[in-house]
């Protein structure tokens, strides 16, 4: 796989993580798909684009060696930015359901994370880690949004 630079809120960027994570053989029982031609779909400057079935193939076999959702978590977090920019809640009751839905993701990825039987057993992997710490984040911008609203109250 090149090592080109990629945008990580890219299809592209969760598409090398997912080929990192299971290697060629895993893409190829995956998806029946050779790793050779998911990694020219993972390439920022090829027009190639991995098809949405491959992308839940993928993650549902990643799921299964307990290696987490790579082209699962790449939708959220793409999706999120875009909803960063429109969301304009200014209901508090809302902001406070949107909260404990997030706190509950948290927990999952948690508690997902430290499982005896989870990807390193009770320790912490990094992609793991990289989940947890993106379910903080969001949450703690929740939070922030609180914040703002309680103060102009």
């Amino acid at each position: 796989m090149s090592n080109k630079p990629r945008d990580i809120s890219s299809i592209e960027n969760g598409l090398a993580e997912a080929i990192k994570l299971l290697k060629d053989k895993g893409i190829e029982e995956s998806t029946g798909k050779s790793a050779s031609f998911l990694r020219k779909c993972s390439d920022p400057d090829l027009d190639q684009q991995i098809d949405h079935k491959d992308s839940v193939k993928i993650d549902l076999y990643s799921i299964k060696q307990n290696k987490g959702h790579p082209m699962l978590t790449t939708h959220q977090y793409i999706i999120g930015k875009e909803l960063q920019k429109i969301d304009s809640i200014t209901d508090i009751d809302d902001l406070l359901v949107k909260f404990t839905i997030l706190q509950g993701k948290l927990m999952g990825k948690i508690k997902s994370a430290t499982d005896p039987v989870g990807e390193k057993g009770q320790k912490i992997s990094e992609t793991e880690k990289k989940d947890i710490f993106s379910a903080l984040h969001d949450l703690e911008r929740k939070l922030s949004e609180i914040k703002r609203i309680i103060e102009k109250s």
